[in-house]
């Protein structure tokens, strides 16, 4: 009897895709930003290969037009398509954005971890990285780090990268502070886990929401700075496609009426910051275990 019903309440277990969808259906907000999510992800990759005109080339016969049924959001002072060049935009500010936070999630969320796990020296010395870093005015820092290193896109990714380091050191070190005086730490450990495993399989996992909710909330933050250091010419080069520069050079014309330059970028690099603030809510749902039982 028990082999026949084994199979049966296996097959009656709901599919994890069917899991994620019941979470993310319980709050709508969540399902419109990972929509928007998944449209902005959409763009970002084959953008480039539907576009209707090159982003670069120019035509100062078609210099500031408004927009019509060619160019849908208009043409900028040397004739170049902006919307072309608001959806090669997106590719390039995600690539940054992506990239960033990746380097800071790794980098910081294991110094975190080490510094809440162990405690003592490896506490004092993290805690104070995070705290020199937290010292300066963070835009500023990152306008020092590109202005010292170089205007390029390398050093854009590392400045942006940098200043968000504290934020998952602080958030990592917290949980994981939270998390090692549980029963299942010490029940690892006597199952023959060494510290570090402990600490990478067991105790690591269970901080992740928090840490979900930070790493959606800074991708937002990576946006907006690699927006500000374009606009104020300390990040990427012209005449590539980004959302800063195309505000940058769009502010010039608002007194003489050309709104299209600068609403059209300024609303995408909106859109994209109020998704990524959302989409922490929804990704917070998604890794926390309580919503899946």
């Amino acid at each position: 009897m028990a082999e026949t019903t084994l199979p049966q309440a296996e097959a009656s277990q709901p599919s994890r895709l069917s899991v994620y969808w019941y979470i993310l259906s319980q709050n709508p907000i969540s399902v419109m930003a990972m929509l928007l999510f998944m449209f902005f992800t959409v763009v970002a990759i084959t953008g480039p290969a539907w576009i209707p005109f090159d982003p670069l080339a120019s035509d100062t016969s078609k210099a500031l037009q408004a927009p019509d049924n060619t160019h849908w959001f208009g043409t900028d002072h040397l004739g170049r398509d902006v919307f072309s060049r608001v959806v090669v935009a997106t590719q390039l500010d995600f690539f940054i954005a992506f990239s960033a936070v990746v380097i800071s999630f790794i980098v910081g969320s294991s110094l975190g971890a080490i510094a809440g796990f162990y405690g003592g020296w490896y506490d004092r010395i993290i805690g104070r990285i995070a705290d020199t870093i937290l010292a300066f005015p963070l835009f500023v820092l990152a306008m020092g780090i590109v202005a010292a290193l170089g205007n390029s896109l390398i050093n854009v990714i590392y400045a942006t990268a940098i200043i968000n380091i504290p934020f998952y050191i602080r958030v990592a070190r917290a949980e994981v502070n939270i998390q090692r005086s549980q029963q299942y730490v010490q029940a690892a450990l006597l199952c023959g886990n060494n510290s570090l495993q402990t600490l990478a399989f067991h105790v690591f996992p269970n901080c992740l929401p928090p840490l979900m909710v930070q790493l959606s909330l800074n991708m937002g933050w990576a946006i907006l700075n690699a927006a500000g250091l374009s606009f104020i010419g300390l990040g990427v080069r012209p005449p590539d496609a980004e959302w800063g520069i195309m505000v940058a050079e769009g502010a010039n014309y608002i007194i003489s009426g050309e709104w299209w330059l600068v609403l059209f970028p300024g609303f995408t690099l909106m859109l994209a910051v109020f998704c990524f603030n959302l989409l922490g809510d929804a990704l917070r749902d998604l890794v926390d275990p309580q919503k899946r039982t």
